[in-house]
């Protein structure tokens, strides 16, 4: 009996990890749906970000981006800034912090509040005329209270295939992590508060 037991739970144990929702980048915790710019997250306790090193990851293939949403909110020990991203395939990255803020295209300077500039750049964007989604229109600086760690994020621009955005931290170059989230897509980052 108590082998028929154990070999039941092995099956089930085998055909439960067989059942992926194909979202192989999830972050530490869940992001909540709530509109707007800012947004809460579940109150799931999760090791703070330390690696301040850049960070890429590749699109996927015929990938065709816009971002229509940034929100912002916090957990203990990181902040969580949430691109929302609307159109066909994964986005890609390249996540670093940078001295200035300098925008692509035009090479206009871009005041950025806080000790430390986050450049984000989401590959496989596309403009909203090709995507066919609305974009983001809300405020430039997105802020919200609450969020010690971040003084703004500031402007999504297309360029070239890549939505440049740049978020001002609140401390000197502190860790961050980069993942994303399926259905539907975002592009997630948390910075270390601690």
């Amino acid at each position: 009996m108590r082998n028929t037991i154990v070999s039941t739970i092995a099956v089930t144990a085998a055909l439960l990890t067989g059942c992926d929702d194909g979202d192989t980048t999830r972050p530490p915790s869940n992001v909540s749906s709530t509109a707007g710019t800012t947004g809460t997250f579940a109150d799931v306790p999760a090791p703070a970000p330390a690696d301040a090193q850049p960070k890429r990851g590749e699109p996927s293939s015929g990938a065709g981006l816009t971002v229509t949403g940034i929100r912002i909110g916090s957990q203990p020990g990181f902040d969580r800034v949430v691109y929302d991203l609307g159109g066909t395939g994964s986005p890609g990255w390249i996540v670093q912090y940078t001295d200035r803020a300098v925008q692509d295209g035009s090479g206009n300077q871009i005041d950025v509040a806080g000790r430390s500039i986050l450049e984000v750049q989401i590959t496989g964007s596309a403009y909203p005329f090709d995507s066919g989604v609305t974009p983001y229109e809300g405020p430039d600086p997105a802020t919200a209270p609450g969020t010690p760690g971040i003084a703004g994020v500031y402007r999504t621009v297309v360029f070239e295939g890549t939505t440049q955005s740049f978020i001002g931290v609140n401390a000197a170059s502190p860790g961050f992590s980069v993942s994303t989230l399926a259905n539907p897509t975002r592009l997630v980052i948390d910075i270390a508060t601690r």
